[in-house]
């Protein structure tokens, strides 16, 4: 029996063990839609907006490793798209887009609601295309599902309103064959890796996300270096926990002990990371970089030699070339420092601090209405979490506070827009790891400014009875932005934030709110938020006058600083 474009599709994701698809249903999709409703394994999980629809689908495809699927209708639907597939496409998540079109006959005439779907998505997709026949099917849809897995990013395909519901008259199966290679190097650029790091007395790892798969071997590696392990963000998933090398972030999140290390060693290894911060890379030191992705070496900071290939099959090669380094000294002044930058964070995120000496003198200057910390609630958080908790945090200060004071002990995972940067991300992407791991604790790090642009979609979590736990960090500011001009010392400006009472607002969608106002409360309102059943939104407001400082501040910025505290003070910020 002849099947539909439609039916080709949802029968192939099937196939593929895709389990939701995200989206907002629409005229061009609705043969596509009827599909999925006939379908007994593919869910249609209909969003509010669909932005949220592309964090979700690039969340699924995160934390699973496989396919994420949503779909967009004709026009402003597709558009809509946008953003979170730049999300997707900067974290290489493997991401299947089925966009609507307007009917074939009226393509490139101006038609009510036309957009060239090809050209949009120009620049963010692997693959795109437009099926013009039913008999480009399935073979355009096994190309868009190729290059998306094997390429790790997003794929377009388009299907005009007229065409997902006709017949194809050759009905063959979909062939996807996804197996995609191994590799390492060649021995002779092994040796030389192997050579200079021997050479080098002060070896320090910066391992990043594409290094998750190797652990076993990133820490023999360590172990054999006597080398402390600076972590990118991406990276404290598999290897936050339990490692008795690393010593947290680099960067504006970072510590000061993670600079040290990486700006007193005479040789770097780069291990799966694409460290994006010129700035925070040492100088004068040799480099060795291992990556599965060619064009990644050498494109942060200059490299001696540059190794192509899986991080584990790499360093398997090259851990028996490696000598065995006895002196510790470079290893333990950075855990020591580590260690005592960590005890400092613990004072402060503790609810007491306020009331001893040091904690009065801080808050004299920048907590005088004694509100609660942000780090206190990051640190209750991490006390109260699951250890198999999926994390999900927004950008800007929501994932400062994760990187400083949430461990990815256990079997903890974490997601974010850490590679586009982008707001609004943290609940969108809950809402996918929610319906992909339903038994699991999912904790969404949420900035105010972040949540409430996509705040609609907190329907769809009511809608779907998802449990997920909303964490509210309300400074009542764009937080991260108000840091930046007060560092260039500028005052700040347009930063503010009249936001309602989220738990309120919550409450009035149909989910549990809890709202915290006082620091002596915190602790059982963070316990309280996890006991409860089904999903939650914990509104905290947070002291909107922290500051993060980075693990290597200069002059200059604490001089920026400064300047635009004695602007905000002046009537009417004068210069």
């Amino acid at each position: 029996m002849a099947r539909t474009v439609a039916h080709v599709i949802v029968d192939a994701l099937e196939e593929l063990g895709v389990q939701h698809v995200f989206g907002v249903v629409g005229d061009a999709l609705n043969p596509l839609t009827d599909a999925i409703r006939t379908s007994d394994d593919i869910s249609w999980v209909g969003c509010r907006h669909e932005e949220a629809a592309a964090f979700a689908a690039g969340a699924q495809s995160q934390l699973s490793g496989t396919l994420g699927v949503c779909m967009g209708t004709v026009g402003p639907g597709s558009v809509h798209l946008l953003n979170g597939l730049y999300d997707a496409a900067k974290s290489h998540a493997p991401v299947l887009a089925i966009c609507g079109q307007v009917p074939l006959s009226e393509v490139g005439s101006d038609y009510f609601q036309e957009v060239d779907n090809d050209l949009l998505f120009r620049d963010v997709a692997v693959y795109r295309a437009t099926v013009t026949s039913p008999d480009q099917m399935p073979r355009l849809l096994e190309s868009a599902v190729r290059a998306a897995v094997t390429q790790g990013g997003v794929a377009v395909l388009t299907v005009p309103a007229d065409l997902g519901d006709r017949e194809l008259t050759d009905d063959r199966p979909t062939r996807f064959a996804l197996d995609r290679a191994v590799t390492r190097p060649e021995d002779p650029a092994l040796v030389r890796a192997a050579a200079l790091l021997n050479e080098a007395s002060r070896v320090t790892l910066l391992v990043g996300q594409g290094a998750r798969g190797a652990r076993t071997e990133v820490l023999r590696a360590a172990e054999l270096l006597s080398a402390p392990m600076v972590l990118t963000l991406k990276a404290k998933e598999g290897f936050d926990g339990d490692n008795p090398y690393q010593v947290g972030q680099t960067g504006l999140i970072g510590n000061p002990a993670a600079a040290h290390a990486l700006d007193s060693g005479d040789a770097l290894l780069m291990l799966g990371t694409d460290f994006p911060y010129r700035e925070w890379y040492p100088q004068d030191v040799k480099v060795v970089q291992i990556d599965a992705r060619e064009d990644h070496l050498g494109r942060r900071t200059p490299v001696d030699v540059g190794l192509a290939g899986d991080v584990g099959a790499t360093l398997r090669a090259l851990l028996p070339l490696l000598e065995d380094v006895p002196d510790r000294g470079h290893l333990d002044d950075a855990r020591k420092r580590f260690a005592e930058w960590q005890e400092g964070q613990r004072r402060l995120a503790d609810p007491a601090h306020e009331h001893r000496l040091t904690g009065k003198l801080r808050a004299a200057l920048d907590n005088r209405d004694h509100e609660i910390r942000p780090e206190a609630l990051a640190a209750a958080v991490d006390a109260h979490a699951a250890d198999d908790a999926v994390f999900t945090s927004d950008t800007g200060m929501a994932t400062v506070w994760l990187s400083r004071f949430v461990t990815m002990r256990g079997d903890r995972r974490l997601i974010g827009s850490y590679n586009l940067g982008s707001m609004a991300n943290a609940m969108p992407q809950a809402l996918g790891a929610q319906l992909w791991a339903p038994d699991r604790q999912i904790v969404a790090f949420c900035g105010d400014g972040g949540l409430s642009m996509l705040l609609g979609d907190l329907m769809t979590i009511k809608t779907y009875r998802l449990p997920v736990k909303l964490v509210v960090f309300d400074n009542r500011r764009l937080g991260m932005v108000k840091l930046e001009q007060e560092q260039m010392g500028l005052p700040e400006f347009g930063t503010e934030l009249d936001n309602p009472d989220f738990a309120a607002v919550a409450t009035a969608l149909g989910l549990t709110g809890i709202r915290v106002t006082d620091p002596d409360d915190l602790d059982d309102a963070v316990r309280r938020a996890f006991d409860t059943p089904g999903p939650v939104l914990l509104d905290v407001l947070t002291n909107p006058e922290e500051v993060a400082v980075p693990g290597k501040a200069t002059v200059s910025q604490g001089w920026g600083f400064a300047v635009a505290k004695v602007k905000e003070m002046l009537p009417g910020n004068a210069d």
